[in-house]
Parts: structure tokens; C-alpha cells; sequence
């Protein structure tokens, strides 16, 4: 019924702003109820959907919270759970079947609340099923199935699906799906255009980065929406960072994202993006909390998962190499791999966007290491380099566009900044300037040292002291417009018949790999 409901609505005489997200749900693990969706939709596509809704959501009766619950847990670990709230809450909990997730569900059931899990599963691993013996998701979803059943929490599975990717333009930009669009019911389509977005950003030799834009679009954007009928108090998940709520319930009161208890395990540079509408439902239970704490609450809670292994990839990808899904979408197509300092012929390559500036695996160069240094995206060229992190090709000043404030508007004093250009405990203490260009903000940020990471695509995330209050897509570096490549390099990149250029050169030892050796043998 699902798929039949969602091809009527985009039917070509459909409206798109007309989509109901409350579609998203099937295959509950509880008995379905029949919900009508009543909004301002046009007579023609409003309709009444069959989703699973689980049967605490039914029930009128709210557990009260008992002392009992958090006899044996000190009570520092609920502190970002929302203990002192007036009444038990109704949670709904984002489960991917990792530790952390296991863990800030429990914290937020001993804490007295009541917990519905949320499993997303992702279109794009659909996509590959037929790559691995098993679904990629079927490990993931036990393990919640295992988590939720020792504490009887009922567990919803949540579909997202790229059926109808194919029919929206690839080359939407960021700015189209500002916070000025309020219609809840574009978040599904949002969905499918961020997975464009990101595509599109590959072919043009940029990087994006997906868990910033997962995390605004899927996580805490379409799926908020999509349960905003079912009287959630809140959306809780296990990233690590802190959301400071007001005491009073005043609507004009704000919230505020601050960093978590672990620096190094900091997630506030991936929740940056957030709006304040989608930061005051947020929960995050684990931002008061070290890591190896949350592996010692995993083995005390007894969880079916207490030993496996963080994620490292891309959180709406799940087992999935970026490569693979890159692949997957864009295709390859082989071009040729230039020094940037000789323009000699180094080898080949399976297609510039599966390269990023800084890159250093996956060149199947000798004599390294070699970085990425640049990329003609016209003629599918990847410039090299020995000499990435030569000091004078640092850069300490970049535009940054496409601006979300936190809090609505931007700090009064923006003198006085600190930033991070990417997920980690790095800061830098910055000034950002803004000014029109066009119809949009563009700041310069001027940082106080160098740092040669910058990459177009990639966001900035923005700090008054420990307080997040929002980001901004890195344009360009201003004082450095790119690696120095030479002239040879870049002719040789304009050439139509590659071939003409026969084999790889050979690789010769840097020179200082030559004194180093000598110095070995002298020895």
C-alpha cells in the first residue's frame, strides 16, 4: 500500500508540496493501527495511510518514575537525561544497534521515561543488497530487536526509500532547502534531494560532508515530521554532545547545543546544521558522559552489544563504503593521476570524485606519500603532490556560505569566535566577517594560524566559548586559491588523447629519502 500511496502522490497532476511523511512507517513489530492524516491538503490527494504505531503510544497510562529505576546508577550519568523534568516523558529514541545509541536508551528508561525505538533503514543499503551475503542492515536491526526486548521498549522500523530519486534534478543546491521552507511535508522529498546534493557536490570536484546534512535532513528533519502527531515530547539519539534546554516553558526561551563531556568524541561539528525548532526536541543523554563511561554502562546493562565496535563510516550509509555508494551513483570512468609540481604522468585513476583534496589512500602511488592536491573536474585530471604540507602552502583565511545560525541570527561578536573546519578536538579561535554578495551572506573567516585541511564543501562550525551556535558551507580559501600546479601539468590535462602519453613515468625518491638513505648506509 505504501508504494501504491506514494506513486499516486507524485503523480505528474500531484503537487509536491502536498506529500504526507507519516508514509515513512511499515513492518512494525506491534499491531498497526489505522491513523487519517488530517492536514490542509488539497481534497484530491488527501488520504488516510495504514502505519504501524506502537502500543505504548495508545496507551493513556504513564509510568510515574521511581527511585527504584535509578537506585544503582549514579544519578551523574542521568544528568543529561532530563531527570528533573515535571512528569515522565514520551522519547522517541533514534536505535542503530551500536553501543551508543543501546546506551542512551537506557539511560533515558532508567531515568523513568517512556521509550519508543526508532530504526532507520536506509534506502541506499537496499541498493546493495545483492553485494553482500546478507542484507547490510540485518546485523544492526537484531541487535536493537535484542536491546529493546531486555527492557520491553517498543521498536519501530523506518523505511526510506529512493524510489522516486530518479525523478528530481540532481543539481538543487543547499540554499533551495533553506529553513525558509516550512511545510513539514517536503522532508521526504528533502531526503531524496540531499542524497542529490551530495552527488552533484562529487561531480563538481567538491566535498560535501553527508553525517552534517544526515543529521538535518533525515535524522532530525524528515523524521521529526514524521511523527509530530504521535504526542512525542522529544527525539533522543546517542551523539555526544550536550543540548541545554530552559528551565522555564517559555516559547521564546532558546536552547543551546554545547560540547560534550569528551572532546575527543565531541559530535557537536555533526549537529552544527540544527535549527533551534529541531534542537529544542532533542535529547542527547550521552553528552555528559565519557566514552569508555558509556562501554562500562554497556557491560553493566548487561547489553546484547556491549563489545562491538564503534561505526567509522557515514551515518546513513551504514556498512557501506562511500566509495561503494559513490560508485554506485556516479559510475567510474578512468582519467589520469599528474604531478602537480612536473606535470609527469604518474598512472591512472577511476574517476576524480572518488578523490578529495588532502587524500592520501587509495593512489596506488610509490615513493609517497602522496597527497591530492587538486582536480580538474572538466577533463577528469587528479593532481598529486609530495609536498601537501609544505608550510607555505598553508592557508589561515576561507569564504564561508550558505550560513544556519542556531539561535535564528548571528552572534553579536563576531570578533570573538572560535571554529572547527572538521569533526575532531581541533579549534581555532577565529573573526568572521559578513557581507552581501547577491541575495546571500557570505562571511571570511580569518583563523590565527595555518591549517591545510581546508576543503570547499566541507562545513565550519561556529563556538562562543562551549556553545555551538551554528555553521556554514566552506566556499574557497581566500589567500590561497588552490595548489600551485604548473603550467606543463595543466596543458597536459586539456589534452583530448590522453594515450599519447604511454606509460607511467618512473617514480624517482624524494630528495630527502635519497640523503636519508645515504645516511643509513654511512652508518
Amino acid at each position: 500500500m505504501l508504494r501504491t500511496t506514494m506513486a499516486a502522490l507524485f503523480h505528474p497532476t500531484t503537487k509536491l508540496y502536498s506529500l504526507p511523511l507519516k508514509a515513512f512507517f511499515s513492518h512494525s513489530i506491534h499491531k498497526p493501527r489505522r491513523l487519517i492524516i488530517r492536514q490542509s491538503y488539497p481534497r484530491a490527494v488527501r488520504t488516510t495511510l495504514s502505519i504501524n504505531t506502537p502500543r505504548s503510544l495508545s496507551s493513556t497510562a504513564v509510568p510515574q518514575i521511581s527511585n527504584d529505576t535509578i537506585s544503582d546508577l549514579d544519578n551523574s550519568y542521568l544528568s543529561c537525561s532530563m531527570p528533573n523534568s515535571k512528569r515522565p516523558l514520551k522519547i522517541a529514541v533514534l536505535l542503530s544497534g551500536g553501543v551508543d545509541s543501546s546506551v542512551a536508551l537506557r539511560l533515558l528508561h532508567a531515568a523513568g521515561h517512556s521509550c519508543t525505538a526508532f530504526y532507520l533503514k536506509i534506502w541506499f543499503q537496499e541498493d546493495f543488497e545483492n553485494f553482500w551475503s546478507e542484507c547490510p542492515w540485518e546485523e544492526d536491526l537484531k541487535y536493537a530487536k535484542a536491546v529493546c526486548n531486555q527492557v520491553d521498549v517498543p521498536l519501530e522500523v523506518v523505511h526510506l526509500t529512493d524510489e522516486y530519486w530518479d525523478k528530481v534534478v540532481s543539481n538543487t543546491p543547499l540554499d533551495a532547502f533553506s529553513h525558509h521552507h516550512h511545510h513539514h511535508q517536503w522532508n521526504l522529498l528533502l531526503t531524496m534531494l540531499q542524497v542529490s546534493y551530495l552527488i552533484d557536490e562529487y561531480k563538481r570536484g567538491r566535498t560535501p560532508n553527508p553525517d552534517v546534512l544526515c543529521n538535518t535532513r533525515i535524522k532530525f528533519g524528515a523524521f521529526m515530521d514524521a511523527i509530530s502527531n504521535m504526542d512525542f515530547d522529544f527525539v533522543a539519539s546517542g551523539h555526544y554532545a550536550k543540548v541545554i534546554h530552559p528551565i522555564t516553558d517559555e516559547t521564546n526561551e532558546l536552547s543551546f547545543l554545547q560540547l560534550s563531556k569528551d572532546m575527543l568524541k565531541d559530535q557537536t561539528y555533526f549537529l552544527s546544521y540544527l535549527s533551534q525548532a529541531q534542537l529544542k526536541r532533542l535529547v542527547l543523554p550521552l553528552g555528559c558522559i565519557p566514552k569508555d563511561e558509556v562501554r562500562r554502562l554497556a557491560r553493566k546493562f548487561d547489553l546484547p552489544n556491549q563489545e562491538r565496535k564503534d561505526s567509522q563510516g557515514i551515518c546513513f550509509l551504514g556498512k557501506i563504503k562511500f566509495s561503494e555508494f559513490v560508485g554506485r551513483h556516479i559510475g567510474e570512468k578512468e582519467g589520469i593521476l599528474l604531478e602537480a609540481e612536473t606535470g609527469d604522468f604518474l598512472g591512472s585513476h577511476r574517476g576524480f570524485w572518488f578523490y578529495t583534496i588532502g587524500q592520501r589512500q587509495g593512489l596506488g602511488l610509490a615513493g609517497g606519500p602522496w597527497y591530492v592536491v587538486e582536480k580538474d573536474v572538466k577533463n577528469n585530471v587528479v593532481f598529486v603532490s609530495r609536498n601537501y604540507y609544505s608550510v607555505d602552502k598553508r592557508r589561515r583565511s576561507f569564504r564561508v556560505g550558505s550560513f544556519r545560525w542556531i539561535s535564528g541570527s548571528p552572534p553579536h561578536n563576531l570578533n570573538h569566535l572560535r571554529c572547527k573546519v572538521r569533526h575532531g578536538p581541533v579549534f581555532y579561535d577565529c573573526s568572521l566577517h559578513i557581507e552581501k554578495d547577491g541575495n546571500e551572506n557570505i562571511g571570511t573567516v580569518q583563523l590565527p594560524e595555518d591549517d591545510q585541511g581546508l576543503a570547499a564543501g566541507q562545513f565550519a562550525a561556529f563556538y562562543e566559548e562551549e556553545v555551538c551556535v551554528g555553521s556554514g558551507v566552506i566556499l574557497e580559501s581566500w589567500d590561497d586559491k588552490g595548489f600551485p600546479v604548473c603550467d606543463k601539468a595543466r596543458d597536459i590535462a586539456k589534452m583530448e588523447d590522453k594515450s599519447k602519453l604511454g606509460k607511467p613515468v618512473k617514480i624517482k625518491p624524494k630528495p630527502e629519502d635519497c640523503l636519508r638513505d645515504s645516511v643509513v648506509r654511512l652508518v
